[in-house]
């Protein structure tokens, strides 16, 4: 098996060399780690999918150093332009119609004739992205429908051997996925929530329609629309208000008494905390469960609130039937 290469921020030119040369690089953004791959390069984008096993009707965000770099690729109307001042650099993906011109390479959109765009917040990411000079299609950096990374051990425990090299930027601060809003028609959709709320949204562009997760094998406008998404091994079990000893238990708040294993996502009830915990959280929780011998996990509630509403996506999908 290849080994893949531990990088730290003194290698980032190493690390923009491989990616122009057609290699994966998986990288820090302030949402989750990126499987990266030159959007340009079709073999590339085809190795992210073959590293990932990821359907190729799900959709990949392409990332950029700055907004003008990304509305290069696709029609910006007024409402991106304003959203992007205001949330970029940030976890706000937006998909917009792509340009004619585009050299992005269509399977990195899925073949829709619409691209998924955003600019990361994350300085590593962002000076990545500057010194490799392309745009780079990056989905989350872990085996398709499996728990998001939050941190390069995690990259390295899903993904070592698959990809050429993982950039050590430590934690990741949000630890939920970008929101992805499609502003490529006059209705402005949520597609996926994440690090920018709802709310926030609303504020810029009014009233916001909400889309919802599908089923079978059309394209998806946008990745993270899997009804089977996120899922650790074992069963979710959403809502608990109660809890087995041959449980595992995603606490929010006071722990419900007697599971055979705890993790806390925010005991005060934060929900800011709790989706930085979030990924970190399943992940020990499906390794922790295993090694005891537990049957499941069970969730506790948490409301929708800000994050809360991105949390919430999360474990629906962790849940839904695989």
């Amino acid at each position: 098996m290849p080994v893949t290469a531990l990088l730290g921020p003194a290698d980032l030119p190493r690390a923009a060399a491989l990616l122009r040369a057609g290699e994966l690089v998986a990288f820090p953004t302030e949402t989750v780690y990126g499987l990266g791959a030159n959007a340009r390069d079709a073999r590339a984008v085809a190795a992210v999918f073959a590293a990932k096993g990821r359907p190729s009707f799900n959709p990949l965000i392409s990332h950029f150093s700055e907004a003008g770099a990304a509305f290069a690729e696709v029609a910006a109307d007024g409402r991106a332009r304003e959203l992007a001042t205001l949330f970029w650099p940030g976890p706000l993906t937006l998909v917009l119609p792509r340009r004619p011109d585009s050299r992005i390479d269509l399977l990195t959109g899925a073949g829709l004739p619409t691209l998924a765009v955003r600019v990361p917040a994350h300085p590593l990411a962002r000076e990545l992205l500057r010194l490799a000079g392309v745009p780079v299609a990056a989905p989350s950096a872990n085996r398709s429908g499996q728990v998001s990374p939050t941190t390069a051990a995690h990259v390295l425990a899903g993904l070592e051997g698959r990809v050429a090299a993982v950039l050590d930027g430590g934690p990741c601060l949000v630890g939920v996925e970008s929101t992805v809003l499609d502003l490529s028609g006059p209705v402005a959709t949520l597609l996926r929530p994440g690090g920018v709320s709802r709310e926030a949204l609303e504020a810029v562009v009014g009233p916001v329609a909400v889309g919802g997760a599908t089923a079978g094998e059309a394209a998806r406008p946008s990745p993270g629309m899997l009804l089977s998404h996120y899922a650790p091994g074992l069963p979710v079990r959403l809502d608990a208000r109660c809890v087995a000893a041959n449980e595992a238990l995603l606490a929010f708040g006071p722990p419900l008494p007697g599971a055979g294993a705890v993790w806390q996502l925010s005991e005060g009830g934060d929900v800011v905390e709790a989706a930085s915990r979030l990924f970190a959280g399943l992940r020990w929780l499906d390794e922790e469960g295993a090694r005891r011998g537990l049957h499941g996990i069970a969730a506790m509630p948490v409301p929708e609130a800000g994050l809360g509403a991105a949390i919430n996506d999360r474990l629906t999908r962790a849940a839904a039937p695989r």
